[in-house]
């Protein structure tokens, strides 16, 4: 027993030790994955600014047109000055001349770094108050405009409480270019410093947290010994499974059974206006409903059925039956919409068209009630190809939202080449706007590019009053969440429409006292 023991102790905490390295390597990566998400975001936000000043027959010296550029940038808080450059990167024209008595220096275009889009370059640009990131977009053979961007701090003021005075954050350019940095004593050097990295795949950028190793050895070390009792656990379980002897194949086998009793339900949560909380519309969302009355969460099988191809066969089931509950609200209610997500390559598969009008023409429902949500676990790999699908299904009439933005693959510069109805939000971001003013900036960023490509943004995850309070005044106007109600199965749901409508909280009375 003691022999056990021992064995057993050493095993835990190799075991605890290695996870709790394993959960601080990953905690730090998805931080670092954050701050290039937001680097990238900022770029998007400049280059479809340019795009913009250049579709309006902007790139010029005129007087009238400069006079534009300044209004643009003043909407923009992000843009500090708007310039007008030749082929090299030289200088012709600035929006506010009096910023370049502020710059140290310029670089030429040999000296910019290419991005993955060929016609946008970035660079850094010093200036005596710090230095501000370059965005270079052609225009024609002879002609560039560029957007200079500030570098605001609180962007990278993202670690946890535990290791802000103990680490570091920085933004450069991948020839080590520094463009921010975020570490509350700058004078103060870290004594046994560990990097960890990450570059953008779209821009030359990349981001760097540095952390005192010695604070690691004790971030999170309350997790040592329920690590150590998992470890035990585990390996009871896993003796248990060697002495069943199960197949291999079993969780697959369990979908697949699943699906053929129709265990997977649809639940409904309400997409509601944020200003008069009138529902407009809701999500679909799936629970795995066990014969034995148990419920299983998405996360432990939607992975599985995407990898197995199973979630194809999952979505239309699902359609069907949410059509099918939700008919009679549908046809009263002609505004309402009804959203559903699919993954790409779900979206790129042969058929998807001609099935999903089939699905919705066989229960009589309009296509302009049915709203498409690419999700982005998987990137879409042909870009050309989704936008086609995409303007098929506008066509058709069904709208196309892309969920997850601001944290899934796609860059904004993306979203405008799908050419989708709406994005929306994700959650990540909700649960900060109401006490950290960066994501606020991101936020607003999000919805002045969406106001540029006629697009809708809905906010998800929201919870608080704070939280739609920020919303609205970043200029959001639709989101969900459980402050109005949780995912719903279709019963429960009926009942909050038919209690809403009672209380007066119909589109006709809404309609009705905002008039008034």
């Amino acid at each position: 027993m003691l022999s056990g023991a021992v064995t057993f102790g050493l095993g835990g905490h190799f075991a605890a030790t290695q996870f709790i390295h394993d959960q601080q390597a990953r905690h730090l990566e998805e931080l670092t994955e954050v701050v290039t998400r937001r680097s990238e975001f900022a770029v998007d936000f400049a280059a479809a600014s340019l795009d913009q000043l250049a579709s309006r027959g902007l790139a010029t010296c005129d007087p009238a047109a400069l006079q534009a550029i300044r209004l643009h940038v003043y909407r923009r808080s992000a843009v500090k000055d708007v310039r007008l450059v030749n082929a090299d990167g030289s200088v012709i024209c600035s929006a506010y001349s009096e910023t370049l008595e502020f710059d140290k220096g310029w670089v030429d275009r040999g000296d910019m770094l290419a991005s993955r889009d060929a016609g946008l370059m970035l660079f850094r640009v010093e200036q005596f108050g710090g230095d501000a990131l370059g965005v270079l977009r052609d225009i024609g053979n002879n002609k560039a405009l560029v957007a200079i961007l500030g570098i605001n701090s609180s962007l990278f003021d993202i670690m946890p409480a535990e290791l802000r005075a103990h680490g570091q954050v920085l933004l450069a350019l991948t020839n080590g270019a520094q463009l921010g940095e975020f570490m509350l004593d700058a004078d103060k050097a870290l004594p046994h410093p560990v990097d960890f990295e990450k570059r953008s795949a779209r821009y030359p950028l990349r981001t760097t947290i540095r952390i005192d190793r010695t604070v690691l050895s004790t971030w999170n070390s309350q997790a040592y010994w329920p690590a150590i009792a998992l470890s035990l656990a585990l390996g009871a379980l896993f003796g248990l499974l060697l002495s069943r002897t199960r197949r291999v194949e079993g969780p697959v086998a369990d979908l697949d059974r699943a699906l053929a009793r129709g265990e997977f339900s649809p639940y409904f949560q309400p997409i509601f206006d944020l200003k008069t909380r009138q529902i407009k519309g809701c999500e679909i969302l799936v629970r795995w409903l066990r014969a034995d009355g148990s419920v299983v969460p998405p996360m432990n099988f939607i992975p599985l059925a995407e990898s197995s191809g199973r979630i194809q066969g999952m979505t239309w089931q699902l359609l069907g039956r949410a059509l099918a509950d939700l008919q009679p609200h549908l046809k009263a209610d002609k505004e309402f919409k009804l959203s559903l997500n699919v993954v790409p390559k779900h979206l790129l598969s042969a058929g998807f068209i001609e099935t999903l009008r089939s699905t919705v023409g066989a229960a009589k429902v309009s296509t302009r009630q049915i709203v498409i949500e690419v999700t982005e676990r998987d990137e879409l790999d042909d870009l050309v190809r989704a936008a086609a699908v995409v303007s098929e299904l506008r066509d058709h009439g069904f709208r196309v939202a892309i969920d997850d933005v601001g944290v899934g693959h796609s860059g904004l510069s993306r979203l405008k080449a799908l050419g989708a109805n709406t994005i929306k939000i994700d959650k990540f971001f909700v649960d900060t706007i109401a006490v950290d003013a960066s994501t606020t900036t991101i936020v607003e960023m999000l919805v002045a590019l969406a106001r540029d490509l006629s697009m809708s943004v809905i906010a998800e995850g929201i919870e608080t009053e704070e939280q739609v309070r920020a919303l609205i005044s970043c200029g959001v106007e639709e989101g969900q969440g459980y402050l109005v109600a949780a995912p719903l199965p279709v019963k429960e749901f009926v009942e909050l429409l038919e209690r809403r409508k009672s209380a007066g909280l119909d589109g006709t009375t809404q309609k009705a006292a905002l008039v008034a």
